[in-house]
């Protein structure tokens, strides 16, 4: 392959110049920096493993392997020279038969982020996968464009003015909370302490108290930098520990220095938006039953000048949290709850913020999430946020914090790393092996039946199933011959459904012959592409708190047909990530995370059948569309959780049998569907997805910017 490289930061700080990106090629990269007179200068360069860059290129690995760490080249790389060494640099890269450059200045650096240009992009992509697949790729994005609104113009649009500001200050609170911002100090530069102290200082909401512990060490201390930069604020609370204790009870130390009301962590060189205790304050005021809220959050490069990677969450999603830690910042928790389930505890440390969370989540009675962006988390090299694998002990102590968390809950199931470091996959360990009821409706199309139940029967790892396959209305004599052979098996039954197509009548109709404690509603054109695809959706909904499971789907070419439904996309709901790459991360890794949505896709749905005769199995008047997204609102209206669960995979040919809707009957009757939809569910429609951010467009399915 070709040389490529992406700057992805250029940036003057602390009298240095800092670059960080990533480069591949054909075997080993050399990187050298070269001044304004060609000489090769002295700097400090590190490298590191970059599993989005190499996920992404889907390279052939080169180097050494991690302990712990997937084979992988050490893609990423981070530059630090002094400013004053030169006024013009070249970075190079090397392999044994290219070189490539990047130039700049020393002028020109914090003022600009150099990204990978679309034709660079367009070089790799035409190098890795053919003329073919790079067509097929830029048809995606222009069909499917993510975002047409940059992350900065957007933060521009959105930042509460200065008019705004003010009034937030002037603004009384009859009941006002007070805030304990609880931070561990560990040889914190000063310049980043002093734009930490100063984005506190800013606060619209003047109840609050920063409380710092200082694990640095007496010949480090940071006490002189503190009383100079709080200038007198009776309201920061310093103490200087004898030792460093760790992360976790360095921040233990603070919060036991708290008075407040409510715990706000917070890390030593991020930044807190002005408003951020204000919005926290209001939100506490209208709900005072909250004991747990977090927010919106996005980074900031080393500067603290460039914001990028906003990460627009979901509404508390427990199946999502025991995916990865989206709740991370701003993460507040009141003082009441922390005295009952205990401080952070060191054995996690690298992770302790995660069981932390856990453990508060588990005994809140309400949990809010204030989709505004309130905390800049601040990025380099040596973070967890920007490099994964600098820190995998973290990742291995989060697992770890996760089976404490089953365990607590009682929950036979443990974790293990997922395909991205700090992701997890919960595996169960049910003893029981309850039967499963396959729903099939069918209407000729009887290669795409064998199909469907031959891959089910070939490579399924769980065995106890039975088929319900619902004639509907076939002509075909080959189709009646396929029924007559399939009726010789025992764990096959055929059900005469007679009447016109009503999908959600034609599956009630086949319930009534299911035996097994668990239905799975299966559609005929679909082809099983995972051995574990029924154990994976078994595993979730013999959860008390679960009432129906989905899977990944994907068309034939390993495009993504369904990963999750967004219920009020497009006007009504949608598939998520639809026409995304098989394993692509999607948002903010969603598309490879378990996790809770509103709704799922009945082409290939699991319920508990106690939890379909409940809720009276699918609403006839939806005959078509949008039957599986009221079931599941039924479903949800219960206080059961939808689980997508994208371990369980198929492939799915979507609509071979029905057709499209296609002529002005169909088309009729699929609006009258949209109208009966809205009018039903207008109220949820008009609150808004909780498991989708309302900062996201309604308008596409790949949780870009909303551009209003």
């Amino acid at each position: 392959m070709k040389l490529f490289y992406n700057i992805e930061h250029c940036v003057l700080a602390d009298d240095l110049v800092q670059l960080q990106g990533w480069v591949m090629g054909d075997g080993a990269v050399e990187i050298s920096v070269l001044d304004d007179k060609g000489k090769e200068m002295e700097c400090g360069i590190s490298r590191a493993y970059r599993q989005d860059v190499l996920l992404e290129y889907d390279v052939t690995p080169i180097g050494d392997q991690k302990e712990g760490v997937p084979d992988g080249t050490d893609a990423g790389f981070q530059i630090k020279f002094p400013a004053n060494a030169t006024k013009a640099f070249r970075i190079r890269f090397s392999t044994a038969t290219q070189t490539a450059y990047f130039k700049s200045s020393v002028s020109k650096a914090g003022r600009h982020t150099v990204r990978l240009s679309p034709w660079t992009r367009f070089r790799a992509y035409l190098a890795r996968e053919g003329w073919g697949g790079t067509i097929r790729r830029i048809l995606r994005q222009l069909t499917n464009f993510n975002s047409r609104m940059d992350y900065p113009t957007w933060l521009q649009r959105h930042q509460p003015s200065k008019r705004e500001l003010e009034r937030q200050r002037r603004e009384t609170f009859s009941e006002p909370v007070v805030f304990s911002i609880v931070i561990p100090l560990y040889r914190t530069k000063e310049s980043y302490l002093k734009e930490l102290l100063d984005s506190v200082f800013a606060q619209t909401y003047p109840h609050w108290e920063l409380c710092l512990a200082d694990g640095s060490g007496k010949e480090n201390s940071l006490e002189s930098a503190v009383a100079r930069l709080a200038n007198g604020d009776s309201r920061v609370k310093y103490q200087l520990l004898e030792d460093n204790l760790g992360i976790a009870e360095n921040t233990n130390a603070a919060i036991k220095a708290a008075t407040g009301d409510f715990i706000v962590l917070a890390d030593h060189d991020d930044l807190l938006a002005p408003n951020a205790l204000f919005e926290c304050a209001k939100a506490i005021g209208r709900r005072p039953a909250i004991d747990v809220l977090y927010t919106d959050e996005d980074k900031i490069d080393m500067s603290g000048r460039t914001h990028f990677e906003p990460h627009f969450k979901s509404d508390y999603n427990p199946d999502l949290l025991r995916s990865l830690n989206y709740i991370c910042h701003m993460f507040v928790v009141k003082r009441e709850l922390v005295e009952q389930v205990g401080m952070l505890r060191q054995e996690y440390d690298g992770a302790q913020d995660y069981d932390f969370i856990l453990r508060c989540c588990e005994k809140a009675s309400e949990i809010c999430h204030l989709p505004k962006i309130l905390y800049h988390w601040r990025c380099h090299m040596e973070s967890t946020a920007s490099n994964p694998e600098s820190k995998l002990y973290a990742f291995e102590a989060g697992r770890r914090a996760l089976d404490a968390h089953y365990k607590r809950l009682g929950i036979p199931a443990t974790a293990e790393n997922a395909s991205y470091l700090g992701m997890y996959h919960t595996t169960y360990h049910w003893t029981e092996q309850p039967l499963i009821s396959i729903l099939i409706p069918n209407k000729d199309h009887i290669e795409d039946l064998r199909k469907c139940i031959d891959s089910i029967d070939r490579l399924s790892s769980y065995r106890n199933y039975e088929y319900i396959i619902i004639e509907n209305n076939s002509t075909e004599e080959k189709t009646f011959a396929c029924y007559e052979e399939l009726k010789k098996r025992e764990n096959v039954t055929i059900a005469t459904y007679q009447g016109g197509f009503n999908f959600s009548r034609i599956n009630n109709f086949g319930e009534q012959y299911a035996k097994g404690e668990y239905l799975l509603l299966l559609n005929n054109d679909t082809e099983m592409v995972d051995e574990n695809c029924l154990q994976e959706m078994l595993n979730y909904c013999m959860r008390e708190d679960v009432g129906i499971v989905g899977a990944k789907l994907c068309y034939e070419d390993d495009t993504v047909q369904h990963g999750g439904v967004i219920v009020g996309l497009g006007g009504v709901a949608g598939h998520a990530f639809v026409g995304a790459p098989r394993n692509a991360p999607g948002y903010q890794k969603r598309l490879l995370c378990a996790q809770d949505y509103s709704a799922v896709t009945a082409a290939c749905l699991m319920v508990k059948h106690a939890v379909y005769k409940e809720v009276g199995g699918l609403t006839e008047d939806f005959e078509v569309a949008f039957n599986d997204i009221d079931f599941c609102m039924k479903v949800r209206e219960l206080g059961k959780l939808i689980v997508y669960n994208p371990y369980a995979e198929m492939h799915h040919y979507e609509s071979k049998s029905r057709g499209y809707e296609d002529t002005p009957e169909k088309i009729k009757r699929f609006q009258g569907e949209i109208a009966k939809f809205q009018t039903r569910w207008g109220a949820f429609l008009k609150a808004g997805d909780p498991y989708y951010n309302p900062n996201l467009t309604l308008s596409r399915c790949d949780f870009s910017l909303k551009e209003n």
